[in-house]
């Protein structure tokens, strides 16, 4: 946390070129890095000018961040690795917030004591003797960085504990649940967060102290000797992204599970050679945070339904624990894409968007605005290239027309994307020079080959993404009143599932519904089963949709052309 007076951060051309082609060296993502740094103290300067007036019955601000700068001058790196955590992060950008009425959450003085937490947590990391008054919550004491002290017998909600420090050891005094106080004094242990470390494992279990210890995953590194300490984080209040949340400790065998899964993930994505889209150093993985489950039952969906980062917290992650080691390291890519992305929109002004949500994201079920766009046209870039190179490894046809489909249709939906932004006379100097990158990696890949069967399933869902996606958003009276201008989404839209992406990625052997015989290449079949469905209701639009593809494949020409362009422009519906 040592200061840097002056210091202008100039980005080398190099290293902007890779970041826009959808890679990245490490050299490239250490620059990020230093952004983010830079980034999170004038955020965390801009947080503490507020937090110096705040009132507030634990330790003010001016003397935590004191006992920081002290932690940091006799060592420097652990300080940093709290300051730089993506919750920290979080934390200080959701206080933020708060100060300008846009959060709400627990009382102000509350939140603003986590403050007290990062200093007590530095304070362990370097042996350094404090003392400050924290902020208990029914007799938890989160620490950043180190886990969670529990003392049994507590008062119950909010109330003020006494924190001391010395050569490592913690020692917390709280008020008790009827009277008097509760005491205890454990030693937490300071691991190496984020480093390359002698591979080995943490024990996790709670001691009989009330110390809950931080959950790390030990993934592999370069050498065979090495890991990577990654943070499983169920304890840090700000974990969410955004809103403070309550600890959620993760069952025993739900951590093992994602233990396996996420050292499978990670040798998945070492791949030989130059570093590219789709390819990523697990050391640049902060923290997953599980969500939504706490035990390995019910069984997890073969695919990950829910996963989020977010600008505030570079290098973390919220996921849903997926089934499959390759779902989870799609993801991983995906997620780390976007934390690229985000730290290059705090260097440079990459777009002026007005927010207006009326752009097709090929990835999505509702209308987006640019911002959105762009993440996604970065972050699918990255997908198309992890799949990219699973279909160079694939060691059978089933594995290479997986892998196929998914680079196909990720690398066709995303130069839709990309196509949209350049067009769109929206884009900065450096913006459209980011856009020119990925399109230039996107049209290298849109010629190489893929399994014939594999490309036509990616070429139809596409298709059928982007008539589904118009029928149940535009307006069709708006275009025809003024047909130059720009397609005007329907107020009345609703969330719809997008079930045709992950169906269409393996050909049926035996279809039966009208969807499964256009997966396995029959119009036909597909058209009139459509049309039964439609008899029913003629305006359905997943029925409607696959109609119009089907009857475009069977009856190619200008009317069909105009079909598929203009879908909600369809009159009369069709009828036998």
């Amino acid at each position: 946390m040592t200061e840097q007076h002056h210091a202008l951060l100039r980005m080398p051309e190099r290293l902007f070129t890779e970041l826009a082609g959808g890679g990245g060296s490490a050299e490239a993502v250490a620059f990020l890095e230093r952004g983010e740094r830079a980034r999170r103290l004038l955020l965390l300067r801009t947080l503490l000018d507020h937090l110096d007036v705040l009132s507030t019955p634990l330790t003010p601000a001016a003397e935590a961040w004191r006992v920081l700068k002290r932690a940091a001058e006799k060592s420097p790196e652990p300080v940093e690795r709290l300051l730089l955590a993506p919750a920290t992060g979080g934390w200080i950008s959701h206080m933020l917030r708060r100060m300008h009425g846009t959060a709400t959450g627990p009382p102000l003085w509350a939140e603003a004591g986590h403050l007290c937490a990062l200093a007590l947590s530095a304070s362990l990391y370097v042996g350094m003797e404090t003392a400050l008054d924290v902020l208990l919550t029914s007799g938890r004491l989160p620490l950043p960085g180190l886990g969670m002290l529990q003392l049994d017998g507590a008062k119950g909600g909010l109330a003020v504990g006494r924190a001391t420090t010395a050569a490592g050891e913690l020692t917390v005094t709280g008020p008790g649940a009827a009277t008097g106080t509760v005491r205890v004094t454990c030693r937490p242990s300071t691991v190496a967060l984020g480093k390359r470390v002698s591979a080995g494992r943490t024990a996790v279990r709670r001691d009989p102290s009330g110390w809950l210890p931080l959950r790390t995953l030990s993934l592999a590194g370069p050498e065979d000797s090495t890991s990577v300490t990654v943070v499983l984080e169920d304890l840090d209040p700000y974990r969410d992204l955004d809103d403070h949340q309550p600890p959620s400790r993760l069952d025993e065998d739900e951590a093992q599970e994602w233990q396996r899964l996420v050292g499978e993930a990670a040798r998945i994505l070492a791949w030989p050679g130059v570093p590219g889209p789709g390819r990523v150093d697990p050391a640049m993985i902060r923290s997953i945070v599980p969500f939504g489950r706490t035990s390995v039952s019910p069984p997890p969906p073969p695919f990950v339904q829910v996963s989020a980062s977010s600008g505030d917290s570079f290098g973390g992650m919220l996921v849903v624990r997926p089934a499959s080691p390759l779902a989870l390291a799609e993801t991983l890519v995906h997620e780390l894409q976007h934390s690229k992305l985000a730290a290059l929109l705090h260097l440079f002004p990459l777009l002026d968007d007005d927010r207006a949500e009326r752009y097709y994201a090929p990835w999505r079920t509702d209308p987006r605005h640019l911002t959105g766009l762009l993440h996604g046209s970065y972050a699918f870039t990255g997908v198309a290239g992890f799949w990219r190179d699973r279909l160079a490894e694939a060691p059978h046809a089933g594995a290479a027309d997986q892998a196929g489909y998914h680079f196909a249709l990720r690398r066709l939906q995303s130069r839709l994307a990309v196509r949209t932004l350049l067009v769109g006379g929206r884009l900065t100097e450096q913006g459209r020079a980011l856009v020119t990158g990925l399109t230039r990696t996107l049209d290298g890949w849109l010629r190489e080959p893929v399994p014939k069967a594999a490309l036509s399933r990616a070429r139809t869902v596409a298709v059928l993404h982007r008539t589904e996606w118009r029928l149940r958003n535009i307006l069709p009276d708006a275009h025809l009143a003024h047909p130059s201008g720009p397609a005007s989404v329907r107020p009345d839209r609703t969330p719809w599932p997008d079930i045709r992406t992950h169906a269409f990625a393996t050909s049926p052997a035996a279809p039966h519904t009208a969807d499964e015989y256009l997966a396995a290449g029959d119009p036909a079949a597909a058209l009139a089963r459509y049309t039964d469905a439609l008899a029913a209701d003629p305006a359905e639009p997943h029925a409607l949709s696959g109609w119009i593809v089907a009857r475009a494949a069977l009856e190619p020409g200008r009317v069909a052309r105009r079909m598929l362009a203009r879908p909600e422009l369809l009159k009369p519906l069709p009828s036998r």
